[in-house]
């Protein structure tokens, strides 16, 4: 699993948002994280998965852009931003299995068929009873 480097991360403290009473008006305590993927030294390949995903918080240039103001301190809304970071890059760390296209055996669609006809047989004695 590739890791990210500090310094290649810029944070940065701001204010949060919502309820807090005075404490949100004059405490900087919210993070906002941004990662320049196509700058940084991640492998190719997670750098592409990365900037293939759609997700809103990655930017057009390419800088993902988290804001963490879920805790009341700075040091835990920075710890939170970059676990939230590594957590996104160890999603796309695993290139995904390619799946083979495979036909379905002679006894399966026998099978199937079978099941068919005698779904088939069962609505067709629902109708209506002639004499």
């Amino acid at each position: 699993m590739p890791t990210v480097r500090e310094d290649e991360v810029e944070l940065s403290a701001v204010r949060a948002q919502g309820a807090g009473g005075q404490n949100v008006n004059k405490v900087s305590s919210a993070i906002h994280l941004r990662f320049d993927i196509l700058a940084s030294s991640l492998p190719e390949p997670v750098k592409a998965r990365l900037m293939a995903l759609n997700d809103r918080r990655i930017t057009a240039e390419g800088v993902l852009v988290i804001k963490a103001q879920v805790h009341r301190t700075q040091e835990m809304n920075r710890a939170d931003a970059l676990a939230r970071l590594q957590a996104l890059v160890d999603s796309v760390a695993v290139a995904p299995t390619v799946r083979r296209a495979t036909r379905p055996t002679r006894a399966s669609q026998r099978r199937r068929l079978e099941g068919k006809r005698q779904r088939s047989d069962v609505k067709a004695s629902r109708g209506r009873v002639s004499d």
